[in-house]
């Protein structure tokens, strides 16, 4: 996986599999509570800045992978985050919007 997006499936496959990733959600707050993945920890796009070390923690033990509503802020955010050394993150294709029709069902798309 050289490149910056992950296919949900194969973020999912990780999630359950490996147990080694987390979901790193870059929505605003409004949109996650039309939206919400349990299991995704928040950050919106404009404070990952002041996560960073935050972030650098959970990259130790953890691929990232970053959401957001269809996959072009994940994306930036997977790109800044590679850019500070953190290579082990990748944004999820087509965001929750892609996931809610591949995977589950029961999030809401909006």
């Amino acid at each position: 996986m050289a490149g910056l997006e992950i296919e949900p499936r194969q973020a999912e496959k990780m999630l359950k599999d490996e147990g080694k990733a987390v979901i790193i959600d870059v929505r605003e707050p409004e949109e996650v509570a039309q939206a919400r993945m349990q299991a995704a920890k928040v950050i919106p796009m404009g404070s990952i800045p002041a996560a960073l070390g935050e972030l650098e923690g959970l990259a130790d033990d953890s691929t990232l992978l970053v959401l957001c509503h269809h996959g072009v802020r994940s994306l930036q955010v997977a790109a800044w985050l590679r850019e500070r050394g953190i290579e082990d993150c990748y944004s999820i294709a087509g965001g929750i919007d892609r996931w809610s029709c591949e995977i589950d069902p029961q999030i809401p798309r909006y």
